[in-house]
């Protein structure tokens, strides 16, 4: 029976046994926003890929790139300034070596100069490491 009375001693009330067609609940359609898999966990979440950052999984909560592009061109910017700025240490230091005998305080430009290098060389090497999650498609 697709129909039953409610089985409570002050109630009569009809209940439908009926399936009801489910609700469509509308989705807001978000340019750019698609259905991402993390690289980490391997669930499934919403990310809007007109943003040019990094993905932050809302399971995990680790980062990830979205598509391999952004990982690999954040790694080249990188890369070319870290051994542009390596190269104008050096440059530096090979300049002014003869003066860094008498004034000590160059020595604190070659250290910092190196330092920047660096750093830009490794956040480099982190984007070239970085793990890279999968866009399933539009939502």
């Amino acid at each position: 029976s697709q129909r039953i009375a409610c089985p409570r001693p002050d109630c009569k009330k009809i209940i439908n046994l009926a399936p009801s067609p489910p609700a469509t609940v509308a989705v807001p359609t978000v340019p750019g926003m698609c259905r991402v898999t993390c690289a980490h966990c391997h669930d499934t979440f919403l990310f809007n890929t007109l943003n040019n950052a990094l993905a932050r999984c809302p399971h995990c909560r680790k980062v990830s790139s979205v598509g391999p592009e952004f990982a690999r061109t954040r790694s080249i910017i990188f890369l070319i300034f870290g051994l542009v700025v390596l190269g104008i240490a050096i440059g530096i230091t090979v300049g002014t070596m003869q003066s860094a005998v008498e004034k000590g305080g160059l020595y604190v430009v070659y250290v910092g100069a190196f330092l920047v290098s660096l750093l830009l060389l490794l956040r480099s090497l982190y984007y070239c490491a970085m793990k890279t999650s999968l866009i399933e498609g539009p939502i």
